[in-house]
């Protein structure tokens, strides 16, 4: 069975610029019969952001509000792994509940989708750029012809294309770019993005794990079965798939179920999506105040994501602490893991591994 709708938009924060435009006029008009409240900021609402006593209703504020505003920051900022460079995402924030996104950790106590509506303004920055870099003339390990552009670092592009038409337009935009690609790793199977006609200039990666591991900590998401047999389906339809695992996350007897996970995969993939496969392996960091929001709304996730015996303080470059896995633990981790993965998908690169 398809995954459930996640979306049931009960009230709209408006910035009113934001509903001028006609991308915010379509997306008021896709729910109305939501509820409208004024902002004169997305960043900051009142009574939402960093409002500790929202924590308790965290699923049904990322199912029921939405924030709708404009994207003011356009530039492009260097990657090297997911991509070459992250563009400026039309949304931010997730209607899904994925218990280790780091978005969260700058939200405070409730997370909704903020979407904006100013998509001319980063379709035309995002031409610029691509346009300005010209032919990739030498290849890395994100692609060896073209500038790869992540449109998804803080939200669910699969999600977020049930909101506006945001997504299509920028699918739409790499069609004609021949020397770029967009890029977006999803947990959700929006089976519309099937109609959107790629023409192998939008990869998408899909974020797999052991399903036991995503039914405790993917909120929200498509089940693991679903994502899995949805692959070869978005191959055909002209998308370049790649398989994201991230979080990797230790638990007792992880290697036994990432072995049984890599077997699925072989077990299900056409020829024609084992031939174009990559994957990118990115083990968890985990956050102090992450931990204090989740024990307020899924505890039970907690016992798998924070595990003090196996796991080191880092402080981020942004000034928080964050929780890794143990120097010596997670380079043995890692090259188990990559070891089972060439194993058992020995057409899959590793395009890298941390």
């Amino acid at each position: 069975m398809p995954s459930r709708f996640p979306l049931d938009i009960r009230l709209i924060y408006v910035d009113p610029q934001a509903a001028q435009l006609s991308r915010g006029q379509d997306i008021l008009n896709r729910f109305p019969d939501a509820q409208r409240i004024e902002v004169t900021s997305h960043q900051n609402i009142p009574g939402l952001h960093g409002n500790a006593g929202l924590v308790k209703d965290w699923l049904r504020i990322k199912r029921q509000v939405l924030v709708l505003g404009i994207r003011k920051t356009l530039t492009m900022r260097p990657n090297g792994r997911s991509a070459d460079f992250i563009a400026p995402g039309m949304a931010n924030g997730c209607a899904l509940s994925c218990a280790y996104c780091y978005v969260p950790r700058h939200k405070g106590y409730a997370n909704p989708i903020t979407t904006f509506a100013n998509i001319g303004d980063v379709d035309a920055a995002l031409r610029k750029h691509v346009q300005r870099l010209g032919p990739k003339l030498e290849p890395n390990s994100v692609d060896p012809h073209s500038w790869v552009y992540d449109l998804g670092e803080n939200s669910d592009l699969s999600v977020d294309a049930l909101i506006s038409d945001n997504v299509l337009d920028l699918v739409t935009l790499f069609r004609g770019l021949p020397n770029a690609k967009a890029s977006f790793a999803t947990k959700y199977v929006n089976r519309n993005l099937l109609t959107y006609d790629p023409q192998g200039r939008t990869r998408l990666r899909f974020s797999l794990m052991p399903a036991s591991m995503a039914r405790v900590v993917d909120i929200g998401t498509s089940p693991m079965p679903e994502r899995l047999t949805a692959i070869n389906d978005f191959v055909e339809a002209g998308y370049e798939v790649h398989l994201n695992f991230s979080p990797v996350v230790i638990f007792e007897g992880w290697t036994a179920a990432y072995t049984e996970l890599f077997r699925q995969i072989d077990a299900l993939l056409s020829p024609q999506a084992k031939a174009q496969l990559a994957a990118e392996v990115i083990f968890l960091t985990h956050n102090v105040g992450l931990h204090e929001v989740n024990l307020g709304w899924h505890p039970k996730a907690e016992e798998l994501l924070w595990t003090p015996q196996w796991q080191e303080t880092k402080r981020s470059e942004y000034g928080g602490v964050n929780i890794r896995y143990r120097r010596g633990l997670k380079g043995k981790a890692v090259e188990r893991f990559t070891t089972l993965l060439r194993r058992e998908l020995p057409y899959c690169t590793v395009r890298y591994a941390f």
